[in-house]
């Protein structure tokens, strides 16, 4: 039990490391290459912050934890909007300036849905799976699109003036590419062992520990990039690393650990406590940051309160519910 706790310790500190030196190892390379700042920000960024998720959700599927890394990518979801966004904004509040996240904003919302669809059977098939992944393969492609047609948007002057605040030898940026990848690796696979020794030790289901612990300690890459990005005024980075990290994490996270270990049985409470919860947070997203009638996208501290209010109970909730009656 100790040992499984220091894994668990020790673990998510090396991911959250890990995971830094792997996004500023892929940027440095990427730009190196001539890739354009917007380029690299929504696709190298974004699959960047996402990586913590989809490794230890891979891992995971290979112990045949299947629920983990469903608990993992639902978890993150609502962690990023309520704790990371509500953070986030009662430190400097949000405005949404990029049209490219207004474009983005309902494209969550309806990835969030189909999910919801392929869960609501009570299991997630490899076919459905692969779908999943197919859906993640052409957001890439759709979010290359989009940041080549869409030259000085607000998002583009955001990251051409991170990278130049950050510039990297291309010998550094591989050499951090390839070492934070390793730890990467490493450290998901300890995390996941500490995970499903305590879950199985405590009697908790793998669900619960992928929606708390896990979620948790995979979304402080979001959590970092995002407060840094607010209190530089650089607000459309903070809600497009959450809108973007979302996606990936409903596509490839989801989608990755059912193709590996398909889940025969979604728990009950996916449908009735997990998924409502990732949608009303995403929806409340969606309105807060889209902006109507002319209205700039915005969430004030007020609504980050709200929002992050919600995310402790919703927590609380989850930690009671474990607790022996």
């Amino acid at each position: 039990m100790l040992l499984a706790l220091v894994a668990i310790v020790s673990g998510l500190g090396v991911l959250v490391w890990s995971a830094e030196r792997f996004i500023d190892g892929a940027s440095g390379t990427a730009a190196h290459f001539g890739m354009p700042p917007l380029v690299i920000g929504m696709v190298i960024v974004g699959f960047g912050t996402s990586a913590p998720e989809m490794v230890v959700s891979a891992f995971a599927a290979l112990d045949g934890s299947p629920n983990l890394a469903l608990g993992n990518a639902l978890g993150s979801n609502i962690a990023n909007v309520g704790l990371i966004l509500g953070l986030t904004a009662l430190i400097a509040p949000i405005s949404v300036h990029s049209a490219i996240i207004r474009r983005e904003l309902p494209l969550l919302l309806g990835i969030g849905a189909v999910v919801g669809v392929l869960l609501w059977s009570g299991s997630l098939t490899r076919i459905e799976s692969a779908l999943l992944l197919a859906g993640f393969l052409a957001l890439i492609g759709w979010t290359l699109f989009s940041a080549l047609r869409a030259p000085g948007d607000t998002l583009e002057a955001d990251f051409s003036q991170e990278m130049a605040e950050h510039p990297m030898p291309l010998r550094r940026a591989v050499f951090w590419l390839v070492v934070g990848l390793l730890l990467l690796i490493v450290s998901s696979r300890v995390l996941v062992w500490g995970a499903v020794t305590i879950a199985q030790t405590l009697g908790v289901s793998d669900l619960v520990i992928g929606l708390t612990i896990i979620a948790i300690g995979t979304s402080l890459p979001e959590l970092a990039a995002s407060l840094i990005a607010a209190r530089k005024g650089e607000h459309d980075i903070a809600i497009g690393n959450i809108v973007g990290s979302n996606m990936f994490n409903l596509l490839a996270v989801i989608g990755i650990a059912g193709s590996i270990t398909p889940i025969a049985v979604i728990p009950a409470e996916v449908m009735m406590r997990d998924w409502p919860m990732m949608m009303a947070g995403t929806v409340a997203l969606f309105v807060m940051g889209y902006g109507f009638r002319g209205r700039q996208g915005r969430i004030n501290r007020l609504e980050g309160g709200i929002l992050l209010l919600t995310f402790i109970a919703y927590s609380a909730y989850l930690v009671l519910s474990t607790l022996p009656a």
